[in-house]
């Protein structure tokens, strides 16, 4: 059920404690009732309430406002008169509690479906506010036709209403519904066209000051507009009365209901062929009111000055936003006040987040089910939600927006962009990666490429839950690492690879010394002895550039137990390579191919890259001696990700790296939803290191490389469970070629190894 367009709900709110804002409510319900002659309801919903307007108006309350939050039932005309304590005049009242050692409480929501359910009951519902604005208010707030901010003349209170008011502007309540009562209008202090200069709103009512008629009401429990209605002080609530019916109202209501024809066009903006010019024509308005904004708010505030002056103190960011929103709600006003409420905050949002934040991606970053954000030019974005690619309906307001917000990501890292470097790599506060290409490169505007960080910690568990790989795929992984087998992991772009060296780093034992190299930091280890080390590009000299080769060499003089290289894409493979060669067991890296043997031949041809004109013989001995394991993971047709293989660098015959898988993932097909059906296979194959892992004392069951259905397998390799298994025994098998000791380069190595 929605509000009734008929009803009105008038808010009233104090500038301050003190001001009489409950006794000026409770006589301003009354003198509606007897003007307009209309169904009339007071609701106290003042968060500090001690019962007070149940004291002024003598009216007891049935229920309060955490009563009827708890209805089951609706409330219709039937029984309302159950719901609401009625006076002899006719008003009708809600309360907050019903004894001052209660204290107000209820669900926004709840309150407001009773709100909506009032609404076709009553004509006129008033509401008192309190002093703060807490959910519950604020929820009220919302729905509200108007409201009445109550002053006096003083200027201490004045200073108080002011930031009343900018508290309210700032969370996006439009100037307008806010009118100004000043109360004690007689008492010396400021008149009332100062108090409407300074405080930038119409004074709509000038209530004197009269104490003795107000205490002998308050001591009668009856409203003075009752008890002397004649009085000058009665007669100013009834002028306010007539003010606001006489069009103030109905104005606003108008402005607070959404227009059909406008309804739409906030959720997907289209943007002007000249995005720059805030005079450039479009067929839809909304987009030119944006650009307005965004220009004549370049001009009151130096955006790009005040980020940088908050120097990432979280504070300052704070205090900058809501500055800002202030001053957008302002422009709002001024520029577009015609424009209906609940648009009226989704465009301020979007300014705002534009300004200060990553426009529209803000809400494409806080949804949980997306995965990857790819922006080809302001009006085209394009999400990954459970591996699907679709167009989202969301956009930027121009190139320029999309411009300002990629500097935005890049600057505080100290990275640029701009036409000497047009593409840059970077990073998002939470690890997000990165990726940016400007004009001139990217023909169509700016592209932007966003692969969301996981919120949560990917842990072995999820893997296992989503089918990624198997238990005793995880078991044989984590003996691995512990055990110090240097690992490359390979797959395809956004296949998962850096998602998998997370969860792959955390079988690592606590006590070592682990160094990490990267491009842009996105790795997420919670050991406590991590150094993380990131590149550093060019400046605008093109010196001071710090490359993947550079870290991994200084990494060779900082005792490091292990080495993770987040990804080898050039020369920095074969030092790499050298780097697992002399004696830093258990590093790991990733590297881009579809197939273990491609990878092989990836990592090959990234030696050759380094420069060092070495022979193709000496770079796979170099390979042969420093991999143990390659881990293939992909992305299959359906947006799943598996591990796809596991298999071991058994070393080399002849001039061949010589591979022999361990576990594998075979395709049988889909189901009914187009998903792929598969199992993980063991090869039946025995790794040749086993053999060096039972001399450390690690024994491994025989059936878990077996190639038998995986209800036979085991769960785990926890020795209280081994009392069925047959240790592994190599030496029974055909024996395996042994590594052949590899080539040394101690120029890649830095030439201190």
């Amino acid at each position: 059920m929605a509000l009734h367009p008929g009803c009105h709900i008038i808010g009233v709110i104090g500038g301050k404690g003190g001001v009489g804002k409950s006794v000026f409510t409770a006589n301003l319900a009354f003198a509606f009732l007897k003007e307009m002659k209309a169904s009339t309801l007071l609701i106290d919903l003042d968060s500090k309430t001690a019962g007070d307007q149940n004291i002024i108006t003598g009216i007891k309350p049935v229920k309060t406002v955490a009563e009827i939050c708890q209805l089951q039932s609706p409330i219709s005309q039937r029984n309302v008169s159950s719901i609401t304590g009625s006076h002899p005049a006719g008003l009708h009242f809600l309360g907050a509690v019903h004894s001052p050692d209660q204290n107000l409480s209820g669900s926004p929501q709840d309150f407001i479906k009773s709100l909506e359910q009032l609404s076709h009951i009553y004509q006129y519902i008033l509401v008192d506010l309190g002093n703060n604005l807490e959910e519950l208010q604020a929820s009220l707030l919302e729905q509200a036709s108007a409201c009445i901010v109550v002053t006096t003349p003083e200027v201490l209170v004045i200073n108080q209403t002011r930031r009343v008011l900018n508290e309210l502007y700032t969370a996006t309540f439009p100037m307008d519904m806010f009118q100004l009562v000043i109360n004690k209008s007689t008492q010396p202090g400021l008149a009332p066209p100062a108090i409407a200069q300074a405080l930038k709103r119409p004074v709509i009512g000038a209530v004197p000051l009269d104490d003795q008629l107000t205490q002998a009401a308050l001591q009668r429990s009856t409203p003075f507009v009752l008890l002397n209605p004649s009085a000058p002080i009665s007669s100013s609530i009834h002028q306010v009365v007539r003010k606001l019916t006489g069009g103030i109202l109905q104005s606003l209501k108008s402005q607070s209901r959404p227009k059909a024809q406008l309804k739409s066009k906030t959720a997907n903006v289209q943007i002007p062929g000249n995005e720059e010019s805030p005079t450039s024509k479009s067929s839809n308005p909304m987009t030119r009111i944006k650009i307005q904004i965004h220009t004549e708010l370049i001009k009151e505030m130096d955006l790009k000055k005040d980020l940088t002056n908050t120097k990432g103190d979280p504070e300052k960011e704070k205090q900058l936003r809501l500055k800002t929103q202030q001053v957008i709600s302002k422009l709002v006003d001024k520029l577009a006040n015609s424009i209906p409420r609940d648009e009226r905050s989704v465009i301020i949002k979007q300014i705002l987040d534009e300004s200060l934040g990553l426009g529209p991606l803000e809400e494409l970053l806080s949804e949980d089910d997306v995965s990857e954000i790819m922006v080809n030019g302001h009006d085209r974005i394009f999400v990954e939600r459970s591996g699907r690619l679709t167009l989202d309906k969301t956009t930027f307001t121009s190139n320029l927006q999309l411009r300002n917000v990629i500097e935005r990501i890049v600057t505080p890292l100290g990275r640029r962009i701009d036409e000497k470097n047009p593409y840059v790599d970077a990073r998002l506060a939470d690890g997000s990666r990165v990726n940016a290409v400007i004009e001139p490169l990217a023909i169509d505007g700016p592209t932007l490429t966003i692969r969301k960080f996981a919120k949560e910690l990917i842990t072995p568990q999820h893997y296992l839950n989503w089918g990624t790989m198997t238990q005793p795929m995880v078991d044989f992984l984590k003996i691995c690492v512990e055990q110090g087998l240097n690992i490359v992991i390979s797959g395809g772009t956004g296949s998962g690879k850096t998602t998998l060296l997370n969860v792959m780093s955390q079988f690592i034992p606590q006590t070592e010394r682990i160094i990490t190299v990267e491009d842009a930091a996105e790795l997420q280890l919670n050991q406590e002895h991590v150094v993380r080390l990131e590149t550093r590009p060019a400046n605008m000299e093109g010196t001071g550039e710090v490359s993947i080769r550079d870290l991994i060499r200084n990494t060779l003089r900082m005792r490091p137990d292990r080495i993770i290289v987040g990804e080898c894409r050039d020369g920095a493979a074969l030092d790499m390579l050298s780097a697992m060669n002399t004696g830093h067991d258990g590093s790991m890296t990733t590297v881009h191919a579809n197939t273990p043997r491609e990878a092989v031949s990836r990592l090959e041809t990234l030696c050759l890259m380094a420069g060092m004109d070495l022979p193709v013989q000496a770079i796979r001995d170099q390979i042969a001696g420093a991999v143990n394991l390659f881990i293939q993971i992909g992305r299959l047709s359906d947006g799943s990700r598996k591990v796809k293989s596991i298999t071991e660098v058994v070393g080399m015959q002849g001039d061949t790296i010589t591979l022999q898988e361990i576990f594998r993932f075979k395709e049988e097909g889909f189901d009914k939803n187009r998903k792929i059906i598969g199992q993980f296979q063991p090869m039946g194959l025995i790794p040749t290191f086993i053999e060096k892992f039972e001399q450390r004392g690690v024994s491994i069951p025989r059936n878990l490389f077996s190639a038998q259905p995986k209800s036979t397998q085991p769960n785990n390799l926890d020795k209280s469970k081994e009392t069925t298994a047959t240790p592994i025994r190599t030496a029974a098998k055909k024996p395996v070629p042994a590594r052949p000791k590899p080539r040394m380069i101690k120029k890649a190595s830095g030439g201190n190894e």
